[in-house]
């Protein structure tokens, strides 16, 4: 028994070992097309109409280079994510019931979607006002503004990424559903703690103005709405999978007796 239970548990590290490889030979590969990829990225939001009115200079001789190492590793993060997700879905696919399998891994590209949507919303709609809102506060103070390129991309990666990741809200729900670790009654239990985290976090990633943070706080509430909304629903379909799998163990059990 004990030889088993080696045998399983060095089976199970290295399957680990395996997707871990798997997953890190996928970021470099992705790494070297954000090599190629960055420039073309960086001119483009460098020409965009939110930019072109800030002159960008390097305060530091590593500026430039800075910059285009960040893009390039973000790209190659963002590029594998869906791989490193799949890996992930792998290792753990095998103590799932066959409908959950199906299930979660249409999980990876929903999660990868959600993640471009909040990049995309921070971008072409919160960015710009806190562009123009920044803009506006050095007019009104005389202030005649010289940016740093890193300070600037600086900026953008703040605003940006914490959207990202905070639109993959509604799949972690689902997956914690299924796991049987969030319900949604908790969800709802806990609604005005929720949304008073969501007011910190606002604040924390916008800056002192009301409508600024009313853009931010509004998404994130409605968020949480569909979250609670797709928990019930994961939540049914996981008790749904548990009385299917109850009824075939009796059965078998029966099968097994009258076998016997």
């Amino acid at each position: 028994m004990t030889s088993e239970k080696n045998m399983s548990l060095y089976g199970h590290i290295g399957e680990l070992r395996k997707r871990i490889i798997w997953a890190i030979l996928a970021f470099f590969i992705f790494l070297i097309a954000g090599f190629f990829l960055a420039k073309p990225v960086i001119v483009y939001l460098q020409s965009d109409p939110i930019a072109k009115n800030i002159q960008m200079n390097a305060f530091h001789l590593t500026d430039p280079l800075n910059v285009y190492m960040t893009f390039a590793f973000f790209i190659g993060l963002v590029l594998s994510a869906p791989v490193v997700l799949y890996q992930l879905w792998a290792f753990i696919s095998p103590g799932l019931y066959e409908n959950e399998r199906k299930v979660t891994l249409m999980y990876i590209p929903i999660a990868f979607l959600l993640f471009l949507t909040g990049l995309a919303f921070s971008y072409f709609i919160l960015f710009p006002f806190v562009v123009s809102f920044m803009g506006n506060v050095a007019v009104a103070l005389s202030v005649e503004g010289e940016y740093g390129i890193q300070e600037y991309f600086s900026f953008l990666f703040n605003i940006t990424l914490p959207f990202g990741l905070l639109f993959q809200f509604p799949v972690l729900i689902m997956f914690l559903t299924r796991l049987g670790i969030v319900t949604p009654d908790f969800l709802k239990s806990i609604r005005k703690v929720a949304y008073f985290g969501i007011l910190v976090v606002a604040g924390l990633i916008t800056p002192p103005e009301l409508l600024s943070h009313l853009m931010v706080t509004f998404p994130l509430i409605l968020l949480y709405e569909i979250s609670i909304i797709i928990s019930k629903t994961a939540y049914k379909k996981r008790m749904k999978a548990e009385v299917e799998a109850l009824v075939k163990e009796r059965e078998s059990q029966t099968e097994a007796m009258y076998h016997d």
